[in-house]
């Protein structure tokens, strides 16, 4: 693709989308297949959920590095990983798949093994992951990927207990409310006391009641500079005591600074990649997100309406 710190020609990058008969409670698919001479280095932004990269490219692939380590091939990524980015070159494809935390809990086992933790796919599934791998390579199109996708994954949901309601009850509150809740708020509402909130939830979900919070209300942030938004506004209206406090959130999750994450690139197609995310108010929904895209870069073709 482009140099580090270029935002890439997305007309070069084709992205699918599954259909809805195609999806899963809490988990989201979108299929990329970029065709660039060149190296790519692009910042990954955090968001509220778990990311599975399936590497279906020929060759080098994809690597995944952060905080000096690097992982090649499929991986894991927790919700927390920090400073990341995504290396590749040449033509490659990759299923990328999004898991709310009751979802990945799930599918992965215990939450608190990955949270903030990239992992590869090898280690979290063992002998399946190559079994997943080899079954998405060999199918004929997209659909039939998704399908798979759906049918491993829908497997593994199954297998194991759900988290418990009072755990899901204050991750959604933290979803609705954009991160501004406060745990003591959420203990009473499942009328738990604050330490058993904070310990069910880390050990399903992987992550405390108040970084989940701060999680998501960055997110928020987050897609409110990727629309155009000022610092201060964003500040202001995600409900940080002022700019330099929004400015140490945004380093605290990705190491980048809020100019940074405003032209981040996975931002910038976010209603092409997943429609399925809810619209924000004010100017934060798809049309808002794409007319934020860097100057010059072109869009990407999805194969598939949802």
């Amino acid at each position: 693709m482009l140099p580090t710190g270029t935002p890439p020609d997305w007309a070069l990058v084709d992205i699918a989308v599954p259909r809805r008969s195609d999806r899963l409670p809490g988990i989201g698919m979108a299929g990329f297949r970029h065709r660039v001479p060149a190296l790519v280095d692009i910042p990954m932004v955090a968001h509220p959920s778990v990311t599975l990269i399936v590497d279906l490219s020929d060759g080098e692939g994809l690597a995944c590095d952060t905080r000096g380590r690097r992982e090649r091939g499929s991986v894991v990524i927790g919700l927390l990983p920090g400073d990341l980015r995504v290396i590749g070159r040449g033509v490659g494809e990759c299923l990328q798949i999004r898991l709310e935390p009751a979802a990945a809990a799930a599918v992965f086992g215990a939450g608190a093994e990955l949270g903030g933790t990239v992992a590869s796919l090898e280690d979290v599934w063992g002998r399946d992951a190559g079994r997943a791998e080899d079954r998405l390579r060999a199918a004929a199109s997209w659909d039939e990927r998704f399908a798979i996708a759906v049918e491993i994954l829908g497997r593994r949901l199954g297998a194991r207990p759900p988290v418990d309601p009072e755990v899901l009850h204050a991750w959604r509150r933290a979803l609705t409310s954009r991160g501004r809740v406060r745990v003591e708020g959420l203990a009473d509402e499942v009328g738990w006391s604050r330490k058993r909130l904070w310990s069910r939830f880390r050990s399903q979900l992987g992550i405390t009641p108040k970084r989940a919070a701060r999680l998501v209300r960055f997110d928020h942030a987050a897609h409110l500079l990727a629309a155009g938004r000022t610092a201060a506004g964003v500040a202001a209206e995600s409900g940080y005591v002022d700019q330099p406090h929004l400015h140490r959130e945004v380093k605290a999750f990705t190491a980048l600074t809020p100019v940074a994450v405003a032209a981040a690139p996975w931002l910038s197609i976010d209603d092409v990649a997943w429609p399925v995310r809810a619209v924000s108010p004010a100017g934060t929904g798809a049309a808002a997100r794409s007319s934020a895209r860097p100057s010059g870069a072109g869009r990407p073709r999805r194969d598939h309406v949802p």
